[in-house]
């Protein structure tokens, strides 16, 4: 059998336990595995149990997963871990339509959790799953729609039924991450060539077929960072917007790349004067839809009043907060390495 002889070592490979299980795939829900391997790690390490999940403070977990992205999976993985305990009395659920009650958790993950885990007959579709699946039974309709869903997962449904639902998922996830790659997958080596669609009309590189692109939207974020000899001003995002309860330097954000209303909104910190505010750095941060064009100043001042969601804090502090990956590096390269 393909995955008994080419499966990768994967620290969740084998693994039974359903909160494992749930970690590995929320991670790898938008992270590669080489990069999600070192996080897997050092969560479990931190956090062995649900029950240690879910009494962790947010900022604690946000601080582990820093770095990895897609933030809502590191605040829906707490909130559920929450729920685990408060609603199941700290037992992962065994019943589908009880773990996917659990917040974040969706269709995918719900059936990849009581597969592996329970090794009950539900098929999770990930995109590896969806592209081995079009490619092999032609599927030329656009994957977006609810139909082509609904086509692919009677397809599965159907073939699961012949196997163990553990070893059926987990071979599916594999073939695809691995082998039925998107680009140049190796079709000569392929122990499907025979009846794969995809593979004799020559639609490999065209399927799975997605007709609608998404829009990029830009947006210009210039930070400032007001600082005193050792002290620095930081704040928490609290908005429902991207890296909510992540923390930040001060923010003012613009429609396009002009500066206009920059300076009366420095006014509130005590900003009299363009010449106290000096441009460090500009860079650029690219998410799934947004296109992040970031610019660093330095005001040496620190304001004499802070709002709510501020803080003053030690530059030595400011390794022990959680910050998006760009704010992470601006802090490396311009403030610890001037130290």
């Amino acid at each position: 059998m393909w995955y008994d002889e080419h499966k990768r070592d994967l620290p969740w490979r084998g693994e039974i336990d359903p909160y494992k299980i749930w970690l590995s795939e929320v991670i790898l829900q938008q992270t590669r595995v080489n990069q999600g391997w070192d996080y897997y790690l050092k969560i479990v390490q931190q956090f062995p149990t649900v029950k240690d999940l879910a009494s962790a403070q947010l900022e604690e977990v946000l601080y582990l997963w820093q770095g990895l992205g897609y933030y809502s999976r590191a605040r829906n993985l707490h909130t559920a871990a929450q729920q685990i305990m408060s609603r199941h009395g700290g037992v992962f659920p065994t019943n589908y339509d009880e773990v996917i009650q659990l917040k974040g958790i969706g269709e995918y993950t719900a059936a990849a959790i009581c597969s592996i885990a329970y090794n009950q007959p539900y098929l999770a579709i990930d995109g590896n799953v969806f592209r081995v699946i079009c490619r092999i039974f032609g599927i030329l309709e656009d994957i977006q729609l609810r139909s082509t869903k609904n086509r692919v997962h009677e397809i599965g449904t159907r073939l699961m039924k012949e196997v163990e639902p553990a070893l059926f998922t987990q071979a599916m996830m594999e073939f695809g991450a691995i082998h039925c790659v998107p680009k140049n997958p190796d079709c000569e080596a392929c122990p499907f060539q025979r009846e794969c669609y995809a593979y004799q009309e020559e639609q490999v590189s065209r399927l799975p077929l997605k007709i609608n692109k998404i829009k990029i939207k830009n947006r210009y974020f210039h930070y400032f960072i007001f600082s005193h000899n050792d002290q620095i001003v930081i704040e928490k995002r609290e908005n429902n917007d991207i890296w909510s309860h992540l923390y930040q330097f001060p923010l003012f954000e613009t429609k396009g790349r002009s500066s206009k209303g920059m300076l009366q909104w420095l006014a509130q910190y005590g900003v009299e004067d363009k010449k106290q505010v000096k441009l460090i750095e500009t860079c650029e941060h690219k998410l799934t839809h947004q296109n992040l064009h970031i610019s660093f100043y330095d005001v040496e001042l620190v304001p004499k009043q802070l709002s709510s969601n501020q803080l003053l804090v030690s530059i030595e502090e400011l390794t022990q907060k959680p910050f998006p990956v760009p704010i992470q590096r601006f802090i490396k390269s311009q403030i610890l390495n001037q130290l």
